[in-house]
């Protein structure tokens, strides 16, 4: 489990409403059996999951839903520099 995000960035993820998706999982437990599960069920060639029963699609809707993002309103971006 990673700590919380860099004071590098934390500004920036407050000022993009992001801080919140920063922290996703933390306190939670990954299960690395079902990680291998469904990375061994994605199709990169279609972007889905493909399940016993049918296929399944992550939307930005989903995304939306889940996450508490905003999808609608003025694009945001910013270039970065790797230190790489």
């Amino acid at each position: 489990m990673s700590g919380p995000p860099s004071p590098l960035i934390e500004n920036y993820l407050r000022e993009t409403d992001f801080w919140h998706v920063a922290n996703i999982g933390r306190g939670c437990k990954l299960d690395p059996k079902l990680i291998s599960a469904f990375i061994d069920r994605w199709r990169l060639e279609t972007h889905t999951f493909h399940l016993s029963y049918r296929e399944c699609t992550i939307t930005l809707k989903d995304l939306q839903l889940r996450l508490g993002l905003l999808v609608d309103g003025s694009v945001f971006i910013r270039s970065a520099q790797s230190a790489d």
